[in-house]
């Protein structure tokens, strides 16, 4: 519903004010820190928002440790004060977008000081992000996934990216948003319009999609007759056991004796032990690939730099492999890796097939550093911004923007304000502790695979004040739990978490906790209200000492 365009880091380096919005570079996105830094050392302001002291909200101008859950409010407050100091780009917003009017409504009752109470963050530090957003351009908002994770997960991304053209950052370079690049990706013109990939056979009934946030439940599901829905799986590319939400329904459902599992990985994940069948896979380092890159527009021809090992083999062979004997295969399938390689450039324009012959890499021909809404323009029908799209107002429980109802809030523990941000509204139930718990990357294995390596993995992050009350001290063994289940680790106590958070990283494997159980078994298997989208930071937690 909007554009998303620009390379990451020349928008980091040309903003006057950039915004690091539940994200964290150090971490996750190690090719933007030098930019930001050199910006900052120009004279750049740099605001972090995240409950986290990270490494750059402990070098930001501003840091806004808001509790978890409460994006989409402090991002409304901003929208308020927008419109009603007359920051808002009236005129922008008539010519180049649609829906300003509702979410200005939607907005209208987030004042700074009610905003700063629901975050918990000052209201003075609240006022001066708002103003340094209103006044300083170009400015850039990087937005990560933190914000995401919870049941307003949906509306708060929405509110955020929306920010740029309320306030008109748009048009200059250096301002605008970042985010996922793959949003954007249709923009970039690498396809030749007179080729395409042809079309799903009408003939062959659609396959049964299922969000994997509910692998766990879907998994243990039963038809009328009692039989498992689900009889088999095929894992590739992923570790379910230590990556999604619900782990206790996840390993009662990879337990099952009467379930068929394929694991095809390259590393031997926890999810590998519960395989009956396991068949090794390429790394990025084996195999040939055409590849568009991560935060910038470029298109690349990858060349295997070592052969592949052992027995293992890439995804295209062996899902090329498994059409031809179950007999899938159409006539003009690619079966091949060298198959498949000339058959994805001959979907490329001419002009990308000759840059990738002659140099490797192939750039769009509104370059690598393209200016939103100038270069580059929304894919919407009418060319322009859409801010209220009817049908993700359709979508979110309550309402594109709105918080969830009083009374649902108060019905799940919360306040009136919806806080917290537990997960109400989308199925599923609710883990209750006084203390939240997120789990974000580590910066030593930001994905599951990478954590093969990891010997002495993170423990807990627990503030000071909590775990006074608590008698914890770093290094103890600690138990934290909720009614799902527990995880048994040790903690580090730290002001790098603010009060009321605790912190587990993402993708640990079950050799890394006393407990042989992660973050994920205390995350619950709601839903956001847009997209389906998983709610790990609703996690709820206590903590105690180990016994």
């Amino acid at each position: 519903w909007i554009v998303l365009v620009g390379n990451a880091g020349h928008l980091a380096v040309e903003a006057r004010l950039r915004v690091l919005w539940g994200v964290n570079p150090s971490s996750s996105g190690i090719h933007l820190v030098p930019w930001i830094q050199a910006a900052q050392r120009a004279g750049a302001r740099l605001v972090a928002i995240d409950p986290r002291a990270t490494p750059l909200a402990k070098q930001a101008d501003l840091h806004l440790a808001l509790r978890p859950g409460t994006d989409l409010q402090l991002a409304l407050a901003i929208h308020r004060h927008l419109f009603t100091s007359g920051a808002a780009d009236l005129d922008f917003l008539d010519s180049a977008a649609s829906g300003w009017r509702p979410l200005r409504d939607r907005a209208a009752e987030w004042t700074i000081e009610r905003a700063a109470a629901v975050c918990d963050v000052p209201t003075a530090d609240l006022e001066t992000f708002a103003r340094w957003y209103a006044e300083i351009s170009p400015a850039v908002v990087r937005s990560g996934w933190g914000l995401e994770r919870n049941r307003l997960g949906g509306s708060a991304c929405a509110a955020v990216l929306a920010l740029p053209a309320v306030a008109g950052k748009f048009g200059v370079r250096g301002g605008g948003y970042t985010a996922s690049n793959s949003a954007a990706q249709p923009l970039v013109p690498w396809a030749d319009p007179a080729r395409s990939s042809p079309a799903p056979d009408a003939d062959r009934p659609s396959p049964r999609v299922i969000n994997q946030n509910r692998v766990g439940r879907e998994l243990l599901a039963q038809d009328a007759t009692g039989a498992p829905k689900i009889r088999g799986t095929f894992v590739y590319n992923h570790n379910p056991i230590a990556t999604l939400p619900r782990q206790d329904l996840v390993r009662r459902g990879f337990e099952r004796e009467d379930l068929f599992t394929v694991v095809f990985d390259c590393v031997a994940t926890d999810t590998a032990r519960y395989a009956d069948v396991v068949l090794p896979a390429t790394t990025f380092l084996e195999h040939r690939d055409l590849k568009r890159a991560y935060g910038a527009y470029v298109l690349a021809a990858v060349e295997p730099a070592m052969p592949p090992r052992g027995e293992a083999r890439s995804n295209v062979e062996v899902f090329a492999e498994l059409l031809r004997r179950t007999g899938l295969a159409r006539p003009d399938d690619p079966l091949d890796a060298e198959a498949w390689s000339r058959h994805m450039r001959d979907q490329l324009s001419p002009d990308a097939r000759r840059a990738l012959e002659r140099e490797g890499i192939a750039t769009p021909v509104v370059g690598d550093r393209p200016v939103q809404m100038v270069d580059v323009r929304p894919q919407t029908p009418d060319g322009k911004i859409h801010l209220f799209p009817a049908a993700l107002d359709a979508e979110a429980p309550a309402g594109l923007y709105a918080v969830a109802p009083p009374a649902a809030d108060r019905a799940a523990g919360e306040d009136g304000d919806g806080a917290a941000g537990t997960a109400v509204d989308r199925g599923g139930e609710v883990a209750d502790g006084p203390l939240v718990l997120i789990s974000p990357a580590d910066r030593r294995a930001i994905s599951s695979t990478l954590f093969e390596r990891v010997r002495k993995p993170p423990g807990l992050d627990i503030h000071p004040d909590d775990a006074a009350t608590r008698d914890i001290a770093t290094g103890a063994e600690v138990r934290v739990f909720n009614r799902f289940g527990e995880v048994r680790t040790w903690a580090r106590v730290t002001h790098d978490v603010r009060p009321g958070v605790v912190s587990l990283a993402k993708g640990l494997w079950d050799r890394h906790t006393r407990s042989g159980t992660t973050a994920n078994v205390l995350a619950p298997d709601t839903l956001t209200d847009l997209g389906g989208g998983a709610c790990f930071n609703d996690a709820r937690c206590e903590v105690t000492l180990d016994a």
